[in-house]
């Protein structure tokens, strides 16, 4: 087994989407035709131009000293509307909790096993990948899109709808995705007895969550258990296993080392690093989370 140590990846490959700019807690970005103002906790630094606020945006997020927080709009805004990626299409629709129902910065692992599954497709495999956490389902659609058949997972049947409208967008209405609505651990230990095998994984664990029925999620505590579990549902022939964490407190040679721990004998290539958005207005990069992929050789 080789093992490259973390490095950064920055999402560069965007025409749709841009991070204009950073500072003092906050971003501004551009969402297709509209801009948008989101806190961010790892932006400490101060702004480049100045301690104002930005003066083109059409919506600005509001952080409650409470808690939560709210939209404020100069104009009125469609409910949602569409951004593209390469040939993927993807619904964006600023929530209650700030997001928009997608991390652009996943794209450097979208074009990641992207080509890893057209690889296996060429050499003559078929590929079924397990999407863990699967959110809005942007992965889950580019792994369709690639050619091979998902199974995507989330315990909110609201994401679980999204991603089915995401799909639809980008041409996928048909593809062979299977939609589950459930808390991963119970879904995975379920398909090991129904002896389901699969030939990727892609997780996205919270730092906390809690399942369909209410089970609590904490990352520290439950990753190493559902990768264990995991384990049982990767078929002889695996392809590759991605994980992503969004959380400040792990460093990213902790999920390498979960990766080679959980796949000691299988030989392949592991690697690790952050995720990151590159700002137009200056040069820097906005680190977006962490990640460790293990692919087969």
């Amino acid at each position: 087994m080789t093992i490259d140590r973390p490095g950064l990846i920055v999402a560069d490959g965007w025409k749709d989407y841009q991070l204009l700019d950073c500072g003092l807690g906050m971003k501004h970005e551009q969402w297709g035709p509209y801009t948008l103002v989101r806190p961010d906790p790892q932006i400490i630094w101060p702004r480049t131009g100045g301690n104002g606020r930005w003066e083109n945006w059409d919506g600005f997020y509001h952080r409650s000293e409470t808690g939560g927080g709210k939209w404020e709009y100069r104009k009125p805004l469609p409910d949602h509307w569409s951004i593209r990626y390469g040939n993927l299409t993807f619904k964006i629709h600023p929530t209650s909790f700030k997001h928009t129902g997608l991390f652009p910065e996943q794209a450097v692992n979208w074009d990641w096993f992207t080509a890893r599954i057209k690889a296996a497709k060429a050499a003559g495999r078929e590929v079924s990948v397990l999407n863990l956490f699967g959110y809005t389902g942007a992965a889950s659609v580019a792994a369709a899109a690639a050619g091979a058949s998902v199974c995507h997972v989330d315990a909110a049947e609201g994401m679980v709808k999204w991603c089915k409208e995401n799909a639809a967008l980008s041409g996928l209405a048909e593809a062979p995705v299977r939609y589950i609505t459930d808390d991963c651990l119970k879904f995975v230990r379920r398909e090991i007895k129904r002896g389901r095998k699969y030939d990727a994984i892609i997780m996205d664990p919270p730092t906390y969550g809690r399942g369909s029925t209410g089970e609590m999620w904490k990352l520290e505590d439950h990753l190493w258990e559902l990768l264990k579990e995991c384990q049982e549902v990767l078929s002889d022939r695996p392809v590759f296993v991605l994980i992503n964490a969004y959380t400040a407190r792990l460093s990213p040679t902790v999920v390498v080392n979960l990766l080679a721990g959980l796949l000691s004998g299988a030989g392949g290539r592991i690697s690790g690093g952050e995720v990151g958005l590159p700002i137009r207005r200056d040069g820097k990069v906005l680190p977006c989370g962490i990640f460790g992929r293990w692919e087969a050789t």
